[in-house]
């Protein structure tokens, strides 16, 4: 019989809460998945991307991130271990002039995650751009297990919140 492992109960809750968001609601489109098993390392990796329906100049992306460590601590039950997942929430957009909006972007996001840490990326195409691609993670300090479970809906209904102030940046 399969036991399933904290990752794949999370990585079923963000699927469920995100998918619902999407066929039920229709207040998102899921525009990408990748469900990532690295044999080398051990470790999994799920990533669930959207954007606001119809809205897909920003999108956002839920990242779960599980090591061989957090596994094998999970498996052997390791006294005084604290197995989970790592994880981070990723914004892409685009922006006309980075030293203007990359402040703003580190504002909004600070202020919808207070106490978690924020890092901005630059991007730009020689030749074929048209602006400059924001990507903005938000890293999670600590990490999660299942006793967050009840707190992934709230979690994404938090993140497409954060997209709105975002697409107005993209715009302007």
């Amino acid at each position: 019989m399969f036991d399933p492992t904290i990752y794949d109960n999370l990585k079923v809750g963000f699927e469920n809460a995100l998918y619902d968001l999407d066929n039920l609601d229709e207040i998102i489109q899921v525009t990408g998945r990748k469900d990532i098993f690295e044999m080398a390392a051990m470790s999994r990796e799920l990533v669930l991307q959207c954007c606001l329906r119809g809205q897909p100049q920003v999108t956002a992306e839920v990242i779960l991130k599980s090591s061989l460590s957090d596994l094998a601590a999970e498996i052997l039950e390791t006294p005084d271990s604290r197995p989970g997942c790592r994880l981070q929430l990723r914004y892409e957009l685009l922006v006309q002039d980075p030293g203007a909006s990359c402040p703003v972007i580190r504002s909004i996001l600070d202020e919808g995650w207070p106490g978690q840490r924020v890092e901005l990326e630059v991007h730009y195409t020689y030749g074929g751009s048209n602006g400059y691609r924001i990507t903005a993670d938000v890293h999670f300090v600590r990490t999660v297990n299942e006793e967050q479970m009840e707190d992934i809906t709230e979690l994404c209904d938090h993140m497409i919140n954060v997209l709105p102030p975002l697409l107005q940046l993209s715009h302007s």
